[in-house]
């Protein structure tokens, strides 16, 4: 496993970390993977950190709270060795939002509380509106008490949109997460990786494999359980990325003998902005398959030109001539 500095925070991660949405399980509605295991759950954790993962991503809507719970019963026995993101603001799945510093003050402690530690290492907004950060000082102001009280090390944002990254950063946020993946370059073609390298701001690279669909395991037709969030997307949008699978993988993956996975995921480490990916590991065997991209060398400026060509010369990602691909939040 190879490390990477996240900003200028000082905080150093592992290159691959786990994206915890998964093992929250089945909450209220549309608003999960499907169900899980605990016991599996607890097992990808404990390989997670055999393997070199040090960075693990959640929030507390997860489940609402149970992936921190998970963590936190897993994990707090090597809790100086790892590194613990945590997110607030969602009070159900796809809002509504409560950014005061009264339901951020008393977040954190539960977070705190479920996670068995008294600090985070990152503590982020999760998706919010930009311009209601702009407004309303005082959450900014909450999160900086927050940091000189001991309880985070770092704060950041989980952005709703690739686009409110530069307001985020002028916001002085210490990093940015944002959905990055071969079938979503926003983030590079708006400007955002150069803004975070000039500014020394981390950048989470979240969805690197696109929902599994970079993973070749779905297809148009794919029919999800009705507690997956995916479940709940159009026929259109499935069919987009399902279609990308045989035109960007199917090539690369006879020329490079890799996985699907392996590339996908080797693209967003090709990247020096990129501080982390998190893809979402619910077994064991995810996560062994997940960090063998830390090991490959990575894409060379030529192939990377080559791959962001196929993006741009296709209609149905973020084509002139199609829909404009949905934006997704974690």
């Amino acid at each position: 496993m190879k490390y990477r500095q996240l900003g200028k925070t000082g905080i150093k991660i592992s290159e691959i970390g786990f994206g915890a949405w998964g093992i929250g399980g089945v909450s209220t509605g549309a608003s999960s993977y499907g169900e899980t295991d605990d016991n599996e759950s607890k097992r990808a954790l404990r390989r997670a950190y055999e393997l070199g993962v040090t960075f693990y991503d959640t929030s507390d809507v997860y489940g609402y709270g149970h992936s921190e719970t998970l963590i936190g019963e897993e994990l707090h026995g090597v809790r100086d060795k790892i590194v613990i993101a945590s997110k607030v603001g969602f009070l159900e799945h796809k809002g509504p939002l409560d950014l005061s510093s009264q339901h951020i003050k008393k977040s954190i402690e539960e977070s705190l509380k479920r996670l068995r530690t008294d600090y985070l290492d990152l503590y982020q907004l999760h998706s919010p509106p930009i311009n209601l950060i702009e407004k309303d000082e005082s959450i900014i102001s909450t999160l900086q008490l927050l940091k000189r009280q001991g309880k985070i090390r770092a704060y950041g944002i989980s952005l709703a949109l690739p686009n409110d990254g530069e307001k985020a950063i002028k916001l002085g946020f210490e990093s940015v997460q944002v959905n990055f993946n071969l079938l979503d370059m926003r983030a590079i073609e708006n400007g955002l990786f150069d803004l975070c390298v000039k500014n020394e701001v981390g950048l989470i690279a979240r969805t690197p494999l696109c929902f599994g669909f970079l993973t070749g395991k779905y297809n148009a037709a794919t029919q999800f359980a009705l507690n997956d969030h995916r479940s709940t997307w159009s026929v259109e949008q499935r069919k987009c990325w399902a279609n990308a699978y045989k035109l960007f993988l199917k090539a690369i993956m006879a020329k490079e003998k890799q996985t699907a996975v392996d590339i996908a995921l080797k693209y967003c480490l090709s990247y020096q902005a990129v501080s982390t990916v998190i893809p979402g590991m619910l077994h064991p065997s995810e996560v062994e398959e997940d960090v063998v991209a830390s090991a490959l060398k990575p894409f060379t400026e030529q192939e990377l030109h080559e791959l962001e060509q196929i993006y741009r010369q296709n209609t149905f990602f973020l084509g002139k001539n199609t829909y404009v691909i949905e934006d997704k939040v974690e």
